[in-house]
């Protein structure tokens, strides 16, 4: 079965309630865990969700370049927060149509009043399916030395 990997960042969809989350009720940020931890009961019940992760805010971030000799590490908080990933998912899915209503039902997640945040949620064909058959059509790697 082809593997997707459903990523959401920090844009928090047609959400504006001041300070974001912080600004949320008791009761809607109860709301958005039990809708999470009801989805993702589901999938995993139905064999369709692999992994998934939250992260730790941008401002708890490194980024490293390196020129195989040297690094150089530069730690947060960075610009532009809501284009960093907040957390991902991967899921097992027999279609494309499948991945992308399952990527809808986290997007549909409640926010502020109830309502669907319509958070953004980026859906990518992994490379590889479970059984390590290649996605056609794809760029071929070669394998990497990495000593």
């Amino acid at each position: 079965m082809p593997r997707y990997l459903m990523i959401l960042d920090y844009t928090g969809g047609t959400d504006k309630t001041p300070g974001g989350m912080a600004g949320w009720t008791a009761d809607e940020l109860q709301g958005h865990a039990n809708y999470y931890e009801a989805l993702n009961k589901a999938l995993t019940e139905s064999g369709e969700l692999v992994h998934l992760e939250a992260l730790t805010p941008p401002d708890q971030a490194f980024v490293v370049t390196s020129d195989g000799t040297d690094k150089t590490v530069t730690d947060g908080p960075f610009q532009e927060f809501k284009e960093w990933v907040a957390g991902y998912m991967i899921v097992d899915a027999e279609t494309e149509e499948r991945a992308l209503e399952i990527a809808g039902l986290y997007s549909a997640v409640p926010g502020a009043g109830g309502r669907p945040t319509q958070q953004a949620i980026q859906v990518r064909r992994m490379y590889h399916g479970t059984d390590g058959s290649a996605v056609e059509d794809t760029i071929a790697f070669g394998e990497a030395n990495i000593e």
